[in-house]
């Protein structure tokens, strides 16, 4: 479960064999999987089992000596690429974050809703305080749409679409090949893409994304924990 290597200079790790193959199992059987050909599940901490994953021993051992003891989970997201679900990702940085309400403040914008769910683009001071683990529960091999990255590209700040673009044409990407079980950890403006699988089967993935700061004028992180969930565990 020791990460591959440190992550401040690249952006990116990864952790091997975090999960045993029964935990997979159990998650698996209770996932809601995504209907209609979608790909995906927003909203994930609002279901118990996966508020308890991403508060659980295993996952807060790879998040604390990144991000400190007072780090807390603030989104959740799962994927499932498959035949019927087959999608592309373009070479992005992820920017945006989910909140409790729209309240204007200095530095935060523009605004989306997804899923039901207000979404703003907050300051690059506050992603680069935060982290994504991506659990797979499925082998993901480079021919099953394994994430492609760019390595050290989060140290560039918030990037414009053509200032990625011209990043990636000078940089050779790296694919990040994972067994089941295994987690990758990253910063969230690191530059990277997918491409669809080649031989498609579930590519499951656990989107969890982590912060350790507050955000302005009384803006609210939409997952994360309310007294209503404080009975489940965490360390």
């Amino acid at each position: 479960m020791i990460p591959t290597k440190p992550i401040a200079q690249d952006g990116f790790t990864i952790a091997r064999g975090v999960l045993p193959s029964e935990t997979l199992a159990a998650l698996i059987e209770s996932s809601i999987l995504p209907e209609d050909g979608r790909g995906g599940v927003r909203n994930l901490l609002d279901i118990p089992a996966f508020r308890e994953l991403a508060d659980s021993p295993q996952i807060r051992a790879l998040v604390e000596p990144i991000l400190g003891t007072e780090a807390f989970p603030v989104r959740g997201i799962l994927f499932d690429k498959t035949g019927e679900a087959n999608w592309k990702v373009p070479w992005h940085q992820d920017v945006t974050i989910a909140v409790t309400n729209r309240i204007e403040a200095s530095g935060y914008g523009p605004w989306s809703i997804k899923a039901g769910v207000q979404h703003v683009q907050p300051p690059a001071q506050i992603l680069e305080n935060m982290l994504s683990v991506r659990i797979h529960l499925d082998d993901c091999p480079a021919s099953n749409g394994a994430l492609r990255v760019i390595s050290a590209t989060h140290q560039y700040g918030k990037l414009s679409q053509a200032e990625i673009e011209a990043v990636v044409l000078q940089q050779v990407p790296i694919t990040c090949e994972a067994d089941a079980g295994d987690a990758l950890l990253m910063r969230p403006l690191l530059i990277h893409a997918s491409s669809p699988s080649t031989v498609p089967s579930h590519r499951r993935v656990i989107h969890f994304d982590f912060a350790n700061v507050e955000l302005a004028n009384g803006l609210g992180w939409r997952e994360r924990k309310t007294p209503m969930l404080a009975g489940l565990n965490h360390a």
